[in-house]
C-alpha cells in the first residue's frame, strides 16, 4: 500500500510541475543557508532582499495594504494579513538600527509599515458611521469591514457574502498601532484620528458580550453562517486593551489629548470572560490553532502559566501534524471533501472532513516565536526541524511558505482509515509563483529573532510578554493574574449624609467626614461620571458621539479624576439609590459592600491603593437596620472586613496613595459641558436628633399575611373589590386587590378618584419601610418594577461559561446565552415570570439573577456541574429547602423572606448537600439546581456512539446522527444539547434519577464492549422497569403493597443492598441483551 501511495504522490507532483510550466519554486536547498562568518550587513541585506521580493513588493503603492493573494488578478487586501506583513518590515527596521549606516533602509521599512496601518486606518476611518452604529448595537450587520481594495481601500464585499465581524482583527490593529509606536514610529497625525481610535477602544471593550466570526472567519465550527464567543478575540481584545490603556498615540511629543482611556471595569470582564472560556475557543471548537497569537507572540493575552500550558498542550496534542497544524478538528477548509460551490456546510457533513483537514506549516513558525520568548531553546530547535522539510525557495534562494497542505482526493480514504500514513500536497501559495503573505511575514520574524538580529523587546517594546518573576516590576501590565498573591490595602474613607449623622455615629467612636468637610474635593454618584466620559472622543466630523452610556464599575470608581480643575471622587454604584425594592435591605447592602471589597481585592493590579468610599444615610441607620451597621463600621475601624485589608482615614490623607485619572479631554468641549451634580450634604440641624427608633421594627409573620384569599374576591364585583381595597388597613391585602382590578379594568382605571397604578406605587413604598417584603413584592410585580443593574450580572454568568434561563418552574423558559439590554430582559421577564397568579416571581427572579451574580463572581466553585442557570428551577430548589428545614410544620412563605434572607437561603442551597439529608431531598435540590456528576456529558457521548437509534426522554429525542458527525466529545455544544434533552422533565427528583440512570448506561457499555442497544434507548422506559422491580422486591421483602407513588424509591440511596443503582442496571442489561452482540473472532466465550 505504502509504495501505491508513493507513486500516486509522484504522479501528483508530476502533474503539478506541468500545470505550473516552469515554477520558480523549488524544495528548499542548503545553499540559502548563511555562513558562520557571515557579517551583519551582509545577514540584514540577505533579509531586507528576502521580505521586499517576498512582501513589500506586493504592497499597494496607493494605500499601503496588502493582497490576500499575490497573483494579479486580487485585488482584496485584509486587515490580518497586512498587518503582519506591515510588522515584518518594522521588525527588519528594528534590525537595521543596530548598523550606521544603513543606506536609507531602515527609514524605507519603517515607512513601509507605517503606510500599511495608515492605509488600514483610513479603510476603518472612511466607515465611521459603522463604528457609531456599532457602539449602539454590536451586530454583525452593523460592524467594520475587514477586507478592502487594495488600491482605493473600498469596501470589498457586503454583509451577505462575507462575515466582516472580527474582532481579534481590529484589537490586532490597535495592538501593533501601540507596539509601533512605542517604538518610535509617527502614526497617528492629528485629534481626528485620536478621536476615532479612542471610538475602536469603546466597540473592543464589549468583545467580551460580542459573539463574531473569529479568525477564520467563518464563526461556528459547523460553517452554518452563526457567530460565537471565541477566546482568540477576546484574549486579543484584552491584549489590546492593556496595551493601549493611557498611551499616548502621539508618542514622546504628545499631550494630554492624545492619551487613550479604557474602561477598567470593561477589561476585567474580558479577562473573566478569556480565563473561563479557555483552554476551549468557543463553545463548538474544543480547541483551535487561532488561540496560538492569543496566547503568545503577539497577544500574550493569559497571565496564568498554568492556564497557558493547559491550552498549548491541548492545541499541540489535538492538532499538530507532520505537516504543521490544522486549525481545528473536522475543518472542511480546502479538503478535498469540501463542496467549493457551497458557502455553508449541511448537518452531518462535517464528519466528511475527519482526519484530513489541511495542515497549515505558518503555526509551526508561531511555536518558534513563541521558544524564543520564553527562552526555550529545545521548542525552537524542535520546530525549526519540522519546518525545515515542507517549505520551499525561490530561484532567488528565499524561503517561500505554502500557506497549507492537503490531502488529495485520491488518497482521502487511505488517510482517513489509518491517520498519518499519506503524504500531504502543498497547496499553490508558495507555489506557481504564489506568496501567502501571512505566513511569509511571520517566518521573516522568527528566522530575525533565532538569528539573534532583533531580541524579542525590539518587537515587544510595551513588554507584552514578561516573566513570572519580573511582572511584579512593570508598570503598565495591571493585569497580572496568577500565583502571585495579591494583598492590596484598600483605602476607605467614610462620608456621613449630614452633620447631625456625623455626631450621632461619633458618639459610638465612628469618625466619618461630611461632604462640606472634604471640600475642595467633590464627591460625585458615578451615573455623573458617566456624563463626563461621554465627552471623551466625540468628533462631529466623523459623526462620533463618543462613550456609550455604560456604568462605571468598582475599579472606575476606585480612583482620583482631576475634572476641569476639579478633584473629584465617585462612591460605587452599590451606594446608588435604587427604585428597586432591593435597597431597602441594609442586611443586602453590607453583604454587597463586602462582595465589591472582594472583587477589588482581586482585580485591583495598579500602582496606588485604591480608594473605596462608604455612604452612610440616615436612612440606613433606622430601627433594627442600626446594629448590624454599626458592626459594620467597627469592622473597617478594625482595618479587617471579611478577610480584606483596609484602612481608614481622612479623605484628604488618602488621596496622596491613589491613583489619578486625568479627564483634559473635557477641555476641548468646555463649552458644551452641562453642569455636574455633586452628591450634597443634607442641611439638617447639626444637634437635632437622629431618629433612629422611627421606623417600624421587622414585621411579624402575622402582619405579612394577607387578610383576603385571592380566589374568593378574584369573582367578586369591582365596586365590593374597591370597597374593602379602602376598609382594610393590610398593605398584602390591598396590594392584592389592586392587583385584581388593574388585570381587569387596566392601569389606568380610576377608583374613587385614585389611579390604582399611583397607589400600588404608594403601597410599594409603605410596604419597603416596614419590610413586609410580600406586598413589596406584589406591588412590585403589578407595577412591573425593573432592577437595571440585572443586565450586567447575566452578563457576569454568561462570561462564566453558564447559560441562564428564566421562567416559571413547570412552564416554558427563555434561555439566555448572550448577553441582552435591560430592554429585551425586561420583556423576558414579565413575560415568561409573570403567570396570572403567580407574578411576584417575577421580581424574585430578579433578586436572584443579581445574587448569582454576585455569588459567581467570588465563589464560582458553588455552580460546577450546572451548565444551565435555570432560575425558576432554582427557585424550586429554595422552596424544597424551605420545606425541608420546616418538616412537619408548614413552610415558610419565600416571598416574605428579606431579600437578604433570600441570599442567605441561596448560598445555603448552593452549598455540596450534607449527608445527614434523605435520599428524596438531596435528589430534589440537586435536579432543581441541574446539577451534574464529572464527566457526565462525556459519558453520554459515548452511549451515543453505541445507540444507532439515539436517546429518548419526556418526549425528547438526542439522536446519534448528525449529533456524532457534526460534534466532538468536549464540545461544549454537544453538552447544551444534552442539557436540552433533559428540559422537558418535570420533577427535579426523577431529573436526578435519570442522571444517575445515564451514568449507569455508561459504565455498562464501557465494561461490555460486545454490547450495544438495538433500538433507542427509551430513559422512561427504564426507569419504570426498575420500579416496578423495586415494587416487587419491597413486597417480598417488606410486605409492601404496590402503589404508582415512586417517592419510596426517590427516597433510596443509589449503591447498597437493593439500591436504585442495582435496579437501574438489571433493566439496563435486559434491554442490551435484547439487541445485538458484536462478537469478536478470538471471544472465549464464543461457542462455535
Amino acid at each position: 500500500m505504502a509504495s501505491l501511495a508513493d507513486v500516486g504522490w509522484k504522479l501528483l507532483e508530476f502533474k503539478a510541475r506541468s500545470k505550473r510550466s516552469g515554477s520558480i519554486y523549488e524544495p528548499l536547498k542548503l545553499s540559502i543557508l548563511q555562513r558562520e562568518d557571515e557579517p551583519l550587513w551582509e545577514k540584514l541585506d540577505r533579509y531586507y532582499n528576502a521580505i521586499k521580493t517576498t512582501i513589500l513588493n506586493y504592497q499597494s503603492p496607493t494605500t499601503g495594504l496588502f493582497p490576500v493573494k499575490t497573483c494579479t488578478t486580487c485585488k482584496e487586501a485584509k486587515v490580518r494579513d497586512s498587518l503582519y506583513c506591515a510588522a515584518s518590515a518594522w521588525a527588519l527596521a528594528m534590525a537595521y538600527r543596530r548598523i550606521d549606516d544603513d543606506l536609507g533602509r531602515t527609514h524605507e521599512l519603517e515607512h513601509s509599515a507605517i503606510k500599511c496601518m495608515r492605509g488600514i486606518l483610513y479603510c476603518y476611518m472612511r466607515q465611521a458611521h459603522k463604528v457609531e452604529e456599532f457602539k449602539q448595537d454590536p451586530s454583525p450587520m452593523k460592524c467594520l469591514h475587514s477586507v478592502f481594495h487594495v488600491d482605493t481601500g473600498d469596501e470589498v464585499q457586503a454583509y451577505e457574502d462575507y462575515h466582516h465581524l472580527q474582532i481579534d482583527a481590529v484589537s490586532l490593529f490597535l495592538l501593533y498601532l501601540v507596539e509601533m509606536i512605542c517604538s518610535g514610529l509617527q502614526i497617528i497625525y492629528n485629534t481626528d484620528e485620536v478621536s476615532f481610535i479612542q471610538n475602536l477602544v469603546f466597540c473592543v471593550e464589549r468583545a467580551y458580550r460580542v459573539p463574531d466570526y473569529g479568525m477564520w472567519e467563518r464563526g461556528s465550527k459547523y460553517n452554518n453562517g452563526s457567530t460565537e464567543l471565541h477566546s482568540s478575540s477576546v484574549g486579543l481584545a484584552k491584549a489590546a486593551l492593556e496595551a493601549i490603556n493611557g498611551f499616548n498615540l502621539f508618542g514622546n511629543q504628545g499631550c494630554s489629548w492624545s492619551v487613550i482611556f479604557v474602561d477598567l471595569d470593561a477589561h476585567n470582564r474580558n479577562r473573566q470572560t478569556l480565563c473561563s472560556l479557555l483552554p476551549r475557543e468557543s463553545r463548538s471548537h474544543n480547541t483551535d490553532a487561532a488561540l496560538l497569537p492569543t496566547i503568545s507572540y503577539p497577544a500574550f493575552a493569559v497571565d496564568d502559566d498554568a492556564l497557558y500550558s493547559q491550552t498549548l498542550d491541548k492545541i499541540v496534542r489535538k492538532l499538530r501534524g507532520k505537516y504543521g497544524f490544522k486549525r481545528f478538528l473536522r475543518d472542511g477548509y480546502r479538503t478535498a471533501n469540501e463542496d467549493k460551490n457551497r458557502r455553508y456546510y449541511k448537518p452531518a457533513e462535517m464528519k466528511l472532513f475527519d482526519g484530513i483537514e489541511c495542515e497549515f506549516p505558518m503555526f509551526f513558525i508561531y511555536m518558534m516565536i513563541d521558544g524564543v520568548f520564553r527562552g526555550n531553546q529545545a521548542q525552537v530547535k524542535e520546530y525549526q526541524d519540522l519546518l525545515q522539510p515542507i517549505i520551499f525557495q525561490s530561484y532567488e534562494g528565499h524561503a517561500i511558505i505554502p500557506k497549507y497542505y492537503y490531502v488529495p482526493a485520491d488518497f482521502v480514504e487511505a488517510e482517513q482509515n489509518k491517520r498519518g500514513t499519506q503524504k500531504r500536497f502543498p497547496s499553490n501559495s508558495g507555489r506557481d509563483g504564489k506568496v501567502f503573505l501571512w505566513g511569509q511575514a511571520l517566518y521573516n520574524i522568527a528566522k530575525l529573532l533565532v538569528d539573534e538580529l532583533i531580541s524579542p523587546k525590539d518587537i515587544d517594546p510595551i513588554h507584552r510578554y514578561v516573566p513570572r518573576q519580573d511582572q511584579r516590576n512593570v508598570s503598565m501590565r495591571y493585569s497580572n493574574q496568577g500565583p502571585i498573591e495579591n494583598d492590596v490595602v484598600i483605602h476607605v474613607a467614610l462620608i456621613a449624609e449630614s452633620q447631625r449623622l456625623q455626631v450621632f455615629l461619633n458618639t459610638y467612636g465612628i469618625q466619618t467626614q461630611t461632604p462640606q468637610q472634604v471640600e475642595p474635593i467633590q464627591i460625585w454618584p458615578q451615573k455623573e461620571l458617566v456624563k463626563a466620559y461621554r465627552f471623551l472622543a466625540i468628533n462631529k466630523k466623523l459623526g462620533l458621539s463618543g462613550r456609550p452610556e455604560r456604568p462605571v464599575g468598582c475599579i472606575g470608581t476606585c480612583k482620583i479624576y482631576r475634572i476641569l480643575g476639579k478633584t473629584v471622587v465617585c462612591y460605587p454604584i452599590v451606594f446608588d439609590l435604587s427604585d428597586f425594592y432591593l435597597s431597602q435591605d441594609v442586611m443586602l447592602l453590607i453583604d454587597d459592600i463586602k462582595n465589591a471589597l472582594q472583587f477589588i481585592k482581586q482585580c485591583w493590579k495598579m500602582q496606588g491603593r485604591p480608594l473605596f468610599l462608604v455612604l452612610i444615610r440616615e436612612d440606613n441607620i433606622k430601627g433594627s437596620r442600626f446594629n448590624p451597621v454599626l458592626d459594620m463600621l467597627a469592622s473597617f475601624k478594625k482595618g479587617n472586613i471579611g478577610g480584606v485589608k483596609v484602612h481608614v482615614d481622612r479623605l484628604q490623607t488618602l488621596i496622596s496613595g491613589a491613583v489619578v485619572e486625568q479627564l483634559d479631554f473635557l477641555r476641548v468641549n468646555e463649552a458644551e459641558i452641562p453642569e455636574f451634580k455633586s452628591f450634597e450634604e443634607l442641611e439638617l440641624p447639626k444637634h437635632s436628633k437622629v431618629k433612629r427608633q422611627t421606623s417600624t421594627p421587622n414585621a411579624s409573620d402575622l402582619e405579612q399575611q394577607p387578610e383576603i384569599s385571592v380566589e374568593e374576591w378574584l369573582h367578586k364585583p369591582t365596586y365590593e373589590i374597591i370597597q374593602k381595597f379602602h376598609d382594610t388597613d393590610c398593605l398584602a391585602s390591598q396590594a392584592q386587590l389592586a392587583s385584581i382590578l388593574v388585570r381587569r379594568e387596566g392601569p389606568d382605571f380610576l377608583a374613587k378618584d385614585e389611579n390604582m397604578m399611583d397607589e400600588l406605587e404608594r403601597i410599594y413604598r409603605r410596604a419597603g419601610s416596614r419590610k413586609l417584603w410580600l406586598a413589596v413584592r406584589h406591588a412590585a410585580a403589578i407595577i412591573k418594577k425593573f432592577a437595571s443593574s440585572i443586565a450586567p450580572h447575566i452578563t457576569t454568568i454568561l462570561v462564566h461559561g453558564k447559560q441562564v434561563t428564566l421562567g416559571v418552574f413547570g412552564h416554558e423558559e427563555e434561555v439566555i446565552s448572550n448577553p441582552l439590554s435591560p430592554g429585551v430582559i425586561q420583556g423576558i421577564i414579565y413575560s415568561k415570570c409573570s403567570p396570572q397568579g403567580g407574578e411576584r416571581e417575577a421580581v424574585l427572579q430578579q433578586e436572584l439573577v443579581i445574587h448569582i451574580g454576585w455569588i459567581i463572581s467570588n465563589n464560582p466553585e458553588l455552580f460546577s456541574g450546572m451548565l444551565k442557570i435555570r432560575v425558576g428551577w432554582i427557585v424550586q430548589a429554595m422552596k424544597h429547602e424551605l420545606e425541608i428545614r420546616a418538616g412537619d410544620m408548614p413552610p415558610q412563605d419565600i416571598y416574605q423572606l428579606s431579600p437578604s434572607d433570600i441570599k442567605q437561603l441561596l448560598l445555603d442551597v448552593l452549598q455540596p448537600q450534607h449527608t445527614g439529608r434523605s435520599w428524596l431531598n438531596r435528589r430534589q435540590i440537586n435536579g432543581s439546581l441541574n446539577r451534574t456528576p464529572l464527566g457526565f456529558y462525556d459519558r453520554v457521548w459515548q452511549i451515543l456512539e453505541r445507540t444507532p437509534n439515539g436517546i429518548k426522554v419526556a418526549g425528547a429525542h438526542l439522536p446519534q446522527q448528525p449529533t456524532l458527525s457534526d460534534m466532538t466529545m468536549y464540545e461544549m455544544n454537544f453538552s447544551l444539547l444534552v442539557e436540552d434533552m433533559l428540559k422537558n422533565i418535570v420533577l427535579p427528583e426523577y431529573r436526578q434519577i435519570i442522571v444517575e440512570l445515564l451514568m449507569v448506561v455508561s459504565i455498562v457499555l464501557e465494561r461490555n464492549p460486545e454490547l450495544e442497544f438495538g433500538d433507542k434507548v427509551e430513559l422512561d422506559s427504564l426507569v419504570k422497569a426498575a420500579f416496578n422491580d423495586f415494587q416487587k422486591d419491597r413486597s417480598h421483602f417488606e410486605g409492601m403493597e404496590k402503589q404508582d407513588d415512586m417517592e419510596a424509591f426517590y427516597n433510596t440511596p443509589p449503591v447498597g443492598v437493593r439500591g436504585t443503582s442495582s435496579y437501574l442496571t438489571k433493566a439496563v442489561m435486559i434491554q442490551l441483551l435484547q439487541g445485538d452482540l458484536k462478537l469478536c473472532k478470538d471471544d472465549p466465550c464464543s461457542v462455535s
